[in-house]
Formats: C-alpha cells, sequence, structure tokens
C-alpha cells in the first residue's frame, strides 16, 4: 500500500472505532433496528458529510458508496434486513434511483446467491413503497 493510501485507511480506521465508541462504549446492546427507527434517513447534506467527503474527498461521492453499500449487504442475505432497508433509504435520498439500486441487488445475485438476491429485492420493494407513500 502506498503512503497516502494507509494513511487514509488508518484514518477511516480511526473515525469508525471513534464513532463506534460515541454511539456506545462496548456496542454490548448494540441494535440496528432501533438505531432505523431513530434514523429513518439523513438529509442529503449529511449523507455526502457521512458517506462521500469525509473519508475520500476525491473519492467517490455518497451516492455511489450506498450503492456498493447495498451491494454488500445483498451478499449477507437476511442477516443484514434492517441495515439493508435503511441503506436504500439513503441512497434514494443520495438520488439514486429504484431502477439503480435494483440493477446493483440483481447484479449480486451471482455472488450472493438467488435468495439473497430475492430477499434484497423484496426488501427494496417494501422500500420503494413506503418511499412513494411518503412522497404524496
Amino acid at each position: 500500500m502506498t503512503d497516502p493510501f494507509t494513511k487514509m485507511f488508518q484514518q477511516m480506521m480511526s473515525q469508525g472505532q471513534e464513532m463506534a465508541r460515541a454511539f456506545n462504549p462496548a456496542l454490548e446492546h448494540f441494535d440496528a433496528r432501533a438505531l432505523e427507527k431513530m434514523f429513518p434517513t439523513m438529509p442529503a447534506d449529511m449523507l455526502e458529510m457521512w458517506f462521500g467527503k469525509t473519508f475520500n474527498r476525491d473519492g467517490l461521492d455518497a451516492k455511489t458508496r450506498l450503492l456498493v453499500t447495498i451491494a454488500a449487504l445483498t451478499v449477507q442475505g437476511a442477516m443484514a434486513e434492517p441495515q439493508l432497508r435503511l441503506t436504500i433509504r439513503h441512497a434514494i435520498e443520495a438520488g439514486a434511483t429504484p431502477r439503480e439500486i435494483a440493477e446493483v441487488i440483481y447484479q449480486m445475485g451471482m455472488f450472493g446467491g438467488l435468495p439473497a438476491m430475492q430477499k434484497a429485492l423484496e426488501i427494496a420493494r417494501g422500500v420503494f413503497t413506503e418511499t412513494e407513500g411518503n412522497s404524496e
């Protein structure tokens, strides 16, 4: 690894550990579903700050980072349902379209298997329906 990359990676790890300590020092009773209820979506500016500009100012924007996160969570299958739902909401807020989100999920069927892909599509469909209902 190059020195700038190593420095960036160490900074990312340090910031992640600091955020974890700030939320719950022991992280013994962390429940992602409770976090999802507390923060259903973040404003676009906040998403860009957390996912776009904080870790790598010259790298990926918030929308792309969130699409990559959707891919990773899809491969995990039903293990990450609340996190996937929350990330899909955030991706929509960051400008991702339902089609882009669905295409990312379809692509992950090759890596996580069809059951994981189908589960992620069901979750996404629920979020899309919920989002459409909130925009009226």
